[in-house]
């Protein structure tokens, strides 16, 4: 339950997104040859022969108050090893909605790793021709933001000519940005424990991420005296391996395919994957895939089955009672979750004839919640259009958490369910119509893939901490409590040693390799969240920021939302000047805020593999070009003192500190034509 309670709240104020990533997760099925004699009497042991990895593979990333299409072309993925890269990973280069994976994987096919070969690191490359990046304002930005608000009759689609690609290189018509990646922590492709048991000891996965909340990933430039805005979109620097601990912790977005057949036994049917067109037509069309991807029917918990022409649903644990409603042709929706051993088990199946049918179902981030004015939400859809979207008595809301209650159960029904606070601005939600050909459209089920509260940190007590929020629109506010996870819950693995975590941990968004758990991990946050600094005058306090994905129905908070973890993140302040230049011999410098009275201590780092980063921005003849600058080299630490004289425009993104500093993760600064903000 939440209190929504206006609230002032400091945050970033570039149009980017919170966290995103190339999600590459490994290790399922390995291929062993072998087998006896048909007549034998003798068991036969055959050698084991594993030649090869099955990997799946997925792209993810997260939510952006100020997009609500983020919209990327992947052509090649490539895993590199000491004895050699693989083959592209992607048998055909894949266009996806970043804005549309917040906190989810989208399952793109799989390849087959060397077994018992470590590989250090992939090489992403994505396309990089004009209007190969699309983006596309969200239907409430936040304030000052520069682009108009979509609507549901005009999306605001940013024109190619004001989308600047980093590093792209190539001839026209064929340009690519090549991104390496290192991987935190190495991944060997495992090997079969023997003949008779095929599958790996345990299951790894890889999380490359597109840092969308990093400052220098989407830069809008507009400058001083007005004039275009240009949108500088860099992949070089924001992209970075985040460890997964676990296969099965992978939430996967909803998939389409066409129907190929249902197994003898009733228990798996196979889809041959399609790709919904983006831009997003209407009515919806397809690229059909080549990969065929079975996917088993859940025996134990039930699987819940709706055939949308019929307007029928029904649970089902084998295939037997619907097979006549999946014939051949036929166009599928699943909400799937892995197996340890890589297998995919559906928990929800939409079926119709036509593909327009089975797609037709608004997906997006929660934008306003009408829970005391109305039973509706706004979802900003997937084509860039706010959608009003009904709740009935039956209306059905589930939360994705694979392998629990929460995926198969609804987790509240009908109106009470928004006038209880639970569902808030910015969730990640996948809602089925009742009627996709009513308006306004009614839901039959809404999917609550990422619940993500984000905010000021404050309250923080043994128990749990508060989350205030602030939008555009003041009735969106929040201001929530949230318990920590038991102390007895499983929480997923130590991203270094792999050792099993059980209750609440937190990370620096910076270093998210760096989990703190256990017993102290309450007390640690406590003190991490402290700090604070303050400029006096209009401008007032920043205090520490920080998003939880929340969970459903924790022992410790069964009713409602509960914390299992905390990233902090680094606060951009806006609209700053250099008051004191770096001094020779030291690692900081002084800034003045507009409005503000009193200058703020801002420290960096030098230090190898935690050195503050530093871009430069120029724009020269309406170009914008970032560039990084290594701060460990001494021609990177001069480029960043020349440019930060005094009165020279900065913007930095820091965490406040309990002595009143700031500790900067990014300092950007201007060359060139300012920027107006």
């Amino acid at each position: 339950m939440m209190n929504r309670t206006p609230s002032r709240h400091h945050r970033r104020t570039l149009p980017t997104l919170a966290v995103s990533s190339l999600g590459l997760a490994s290790a399922i099925a390995l291929t062993a040859c072998g087998g006896g004699g048909g007549g034998s009497s003798t068991p036969v042991t055959p050698p084991i022969t594993t030649q090869s990895v099955k990997v799946p593979f997925a792209i993810s990333d997260a939510s952006s108050e100020d997009w609500s299409a983020i919209q990327v072309t992947v052509t090649s993925v490539v895993f590199v090893s000491a004895s050699g890269n693989t083959a592209n990973l992607l048998s055909a280069p894949v266009t996806v909605n970043l804005e549309q994976l917040d906190g989810l994987s989208e399952a793109l096919g799989s390849a087959s790793l060397t077994a018992g070969t470590t590989y250090t690191g992939a090489i992403l490359t994505i396309s990089a021709n004009p209007g190969d990046v699309s983006l596309t304002v969200s239907g409430d930005p936040e304030t000052g933001f520069p682009e108009a608000a979509s609507t549901s009759a005009a999306p605001d689609v940013i024109p190619s000519s004001r989308i600047q690609i980093q590093g792209a290189t190539g001839p026209a018509g064929s340009m690519v940005v090549t991104v390496p990646v290192t991987f935190a922590t190495p991944l060997i492709a495992p090997a079969a424990t023997s003949a008779t048991n095929p599958t790996p000891a345990s299951t790894t996965a890889i999380d490359v991420e597109f840092d969308l909340a990093h400052p220098a990933f989407i830069v809008g430039h507009q400058p001083v005296g007005g004039g275009s805005t240009i949108w500088a979109v860099n992949f070089k620097g924001p992209v970075k391996h985040k460890p997964v601990d676990d296969l099965r912790h992978l939430v996967l977005r909803h998939m389409y395919g066409t129907m190929s057949g249902v197994s003898a036994d009733n228990t798996t049917l196979t889809i041959t994957r399609d790709w919904p067109t983006l831009p997003l037509v209407s009515p919806e069309t397809f690229t059909a895939g080549t990969a065929s991807v079975p996917i088993t029917v859940d025996a134990t918990n039930g699987t819940l089955f709706y055939d949308v022409d019929a307007k029928t649903h029904s649970t089902i644990t084998d295939l037997s009672t619907v097979a006549t409603s999946l014939t051949a042709g036929k166009y599928v929706r699943v909400a799937a979750r892995y197996q340890q051993d890589g297998t995919l088990v559906a928990t929800r199946i939409w079926v119709s004839a036509t593909f327009n049918t089975v797609f037709a179902s608004p997906e997006g981030h929660v934008l306003h919640v009408n829970g005391n004015t109305g039973a509706s939400f706004t979802v900003d859809n997937a084509d860039g259009r706010p959608m009003v979207i009904g709740v009935d008595a039956n209306t059905q809301f589930f939360f994705r958490n694979p392998g629990t209650a929460a995926d198969v159960t609804p987790i509240g029904t009908g109106p009470t369910f928004l006038t209880l606070d639970n569902l808030a601005r910015g969730f990640k939600v996948h809602v089925t119509p009742v009627d996709v050909t009513a308006s306004p459209i009614v839901a039959s089920t809404v999917d609550i893939e990422a619940a993500p509260y984000e905010g000021t940190i404050s309250d923080v007590t043994s128990t749990g901490f508060a989350l205030t929020r602030s939008f555009a629109t003041a009735r969106d506010d929040y201001a929530v409590t949230l318990s920590y996870i038991a102390a007895s819950t499983p929480n997923g693995k130590d991203p270094l040693t792999g050792a099993a975590l059980t209750g609440f941990k937190y990370w620096d968004f910076a270093y998210p390799t760096q989990v703190t758990s256990g017993t102290a991990a309450t007390t640690d946050f406590m003190a991490a969240t402290g700090g604070g600094v303050n400029f006096g005058g209009s401008a007032g306090a920043y205090h520490a920021v920080g998003v939880s994905y929340a969970t459903w129905g924790d022992p410790a908070d069964v009713n409602g939302w509960s914390a299992p973890q905390a990233i902090l993140l680094p606060t951009v302040i806006p609209h700053t000047t250099v008051a004191a230049p770096i001094a020779s011999g030291t690692t900081s410098f002084t800034i003045a805020a507009a409005g503000g009275t009193t200058p703020v201590t801002v420290n960096f780092s030098t230090a190898a593999n935690s050195a503050t980063l530093a871009y430069q921005v120029d724009r020269t003849n309406g170009v914008v070009t970032v560039s990084p600058q290594d701060l460990t080299t001494s021609a990177g630490l001069a480029a960043l003192t020349s440019g930060l004289q005094a009165g020279a425009k900065v913007m930095v993104s820091a965490v406040p500190q309990s002595d009143g500093s700031l500790k900067a993760y990014v300092i950007s600064y201007y060359t060139g034509t300012l920027p107006n903000n």
